[in-house]
């Protein structure tokens, strides 16, 4: 059973993203705003599939869409009014389904209204979607089954839980072998002071439930997943005179992670990876995290010529060419 604060906690998330927030334009903080910059282009496709007033509810951090979807089954913690379901029941295509589950009510419902409407959209006779109403760290109470997910995803929801470490135990038992959790939050650059933490618009805004950084690879350890990989990270800036005076020298950053539920099994020999490419939006290379991009090689030296022509010309100012970099021929020589 929840301690009498966490159950206070729930009932004022529940009250700030159900009768508080009544859209993005409403929030205090840029923690629940995704970076545009951050979108690929085929993401944004999907994303123009799904309603207004869907994207309107929206109060994500990040960008929760790993790669390679198609068929996968997918389980989004902290749904909201759908917005990141909607966009992924498009990747995982009519043989892929996607879980959200949210414990808001209201955003349940909302979320729920449109489901006819996006799986018309989207050309799908029946629903790859469902939703249910539920705490993210009671998974197996809300009906959620043991290993029945390749992937789990959570958009800035993991931080308004009081028990993180739950969540994650959760979610653990939820994912399949192989399966990863991919998601979107915000970590602080210290221990949460008590002042924040009990400040209900800071835990509202995702600041005050935030973790601190660092007990994220220990807790994750814990549990059996492997090592915290990251992905993308972003500082966190507050508009708001009276909440920066609260938050003081404590500084929040929205991050992704990967966090993988590998076999137990003995450590790999060394061998190399060769990325062959056939990944929807990431025909080139794929970007494994923050440190490891895996690349196709590049044999040809005139593919490589004209790779290295289309970022020099993003970058070099008119009048440069040549080997180097100044309008003369490669021995150095005035050209004619």
């Amino acid at each position: 059973m929840a301690a009498p604060r966490d159950a206070e906690i729930h009932k004022d998330v529940q009250n700030y993203y159900g009768n508080v927030l009544k859209t993005s334009a409403n929030l205090q903080t840029n923690a629940c705003v995704t970076a545009a910059t951050l979108v690929p282009k085929y993401i944004r496709e999907t994303l123009k599939n799904v309603h207004e007033d869907v994207t309107s509810r929206y109060y994500g951090c990040g960008l929760v869409v790993p790669e390679r979807l198609e068929n996968c089954q997918v389980l989004d913690l902290g749904c909201g009014s759908g917005r990141d379901c909607y966009m992924l029941s498009q990747l995982v295509g009519k043989k892929g389904h996607v879980t959200g589950i949210d414990m808001t009510k209201a955003q349940v419902e909302v979320a729920k209204t449109y489901l006819e409407y996006h799986m018309e959209k989207f050309g799908f006779q029946a629903p790859n979607v469902t939703f249910i109403q539920g705490c993210i760290e009671k998974l197996t109470e809300a009906g959620v089954q043991k290993e029945s997910y390749d992937i789990v995803v959570s958009n800035c929801v993991i931080n308004l839980v009081p028990d993180k470490q739950q969540v994650l135990q959760e979610v653990y038992g939820a994912l399949k072998y192989g399966g990863e959790l991919y998601f979107s939050d915000v970590y602080a650059s210290l221990e949460v002071p008590e002042d924040i933490k009990s400040h209900k618009v800071l835990w509202g805004e995702c600041l005050g439930g935030a973790l601190y950084w660092k007990d994220l690879a220990i807790i994750a350890q814990k549990i059996g997943f492997s090592l915290p990989r990251l992905v993308t990270a972003n500082i966190i800036t507050v508009q708001n005179k009276e909440l920066e005076s609260v938050i003081g020298d404590c500084r929040f950053v929205s991050a992704t992670f990967r966090l993988f539920k590998l076999p137990k099994t003995e450590p790999a020999k060394r061998c190399q990876v060769v990325y062959k490419g056939g990944i929807t939006g990431h025909e080139k290379e794929l970007i494994f995290d923050a440190n490891f991009t895996f690349k196709d090689i590049i044999r040809d030296p005139f593919k490589l010529a004209e790779e290295s022509d289309k970022v020099k010309s993003k970058h070099a100012p008119d009048g440069t060419g040549g080997c180097c970099g100044k309008k003369q021929s490669c021995c150095g020589k005035k050209q004619s």
